[in-house]
C-alpha cells in the first residue's frame, strides 16, 4: 500500500456534492480514504476571474501504480464532468496527487510532488491539518514549516 496525498478542488455547481461523488469514486476506483481534513473555502488562484473554490486534502492508501493513479483520478474528474477548457478555469472537480509516498516523480504525465504546493495556502492549510510533519520529499522541509513560510496572501478559511 502506499499513502497517497491527493487535494480536491471545486468551484462548480454544487461544491461539496462533487466532493462526496469524488471521494465515493476514490473508494471504489483506487484506495481507502483513512483520513480527511476540513473543506476550505478561497478566492480562485491563477485566473481569478471566476467563482471561489472549496478545497480538501485526503490521504488516501493505494495499490496503484503512480502511472495507474493519475489515470484513475483523470477519469474520475471526466465522470464527473471535468471540462478542461481553460488552463486554471472553472470546474466541477479538480483531483490532484500532491505526494505519492516520499516518491520523486517527472514524466510527461505526472509530477510529484505536485509543483508549487509551497506556494499555494489553499493546498498547505488542509494538507497540514492531517500531516503537519509530513516532510516534502525534495524541500526536506515539513508542511507546518512550508504553510508558515508561505508567500501566498489569499485567504483561505474553514467552510461552515
Amino acid at each position: 500500500m502506499q499513502a497517497t496525498f491527493i487535494s480536491l478542488g471545486s468551484n462548480e455547481g454544487d461544491r461539496l456534492h462533487w466532493f462526496e461523488k469524488a471521494c465515493n469514486l476514490i473508494t471504489n476506483r483506487f484506495g481507502t480514504i483513512v483520513n480527511s481534513s476540513s473543506v476550505y473555502e478561497t478566492a480562485a488562484w491563477g485566473n481569478i476571474n471566476q467563482p471561489d473554490f472549496l478545497n480538501k486534502v485526503i490521504l488516501v492508501h493505494t495499490q496503484l501504480s503512480p502511472e495507474d493513479a493519475i489515470a484513475t483520478l483523470l477519469d474520475i474528474e471526466v465522470v464527473l464532468g471535468r471540462k478542461r477548457a481553460l488552463k486554471w478555469g472553472q470546474r466541477t472537480i479538480d483531483l490532484d496527487i500532491l505526494f505519492y509516498g516520499d516518491l520523486v516523480i517527472n514524466t510527461p504525465n505526472l509530477t510529484v510532488p505536485h509543483p508549487f504546493i509551497e506556494q499555494r495556502r489553499f493546498t498547505l492549510m488542509p494538507l497540514a491539518e492531517i500531516a503537519p510533519e509530513y516532510i516534502h520529499p525534495v524541500l526536506g522541509t515539513t508542511i507546518l514549516e512550508l504553510l508558515q513560510n508561505c508567500a501566498d496572501t489569499l485567504p483561505v478559511k474553514k467552510y461552515a
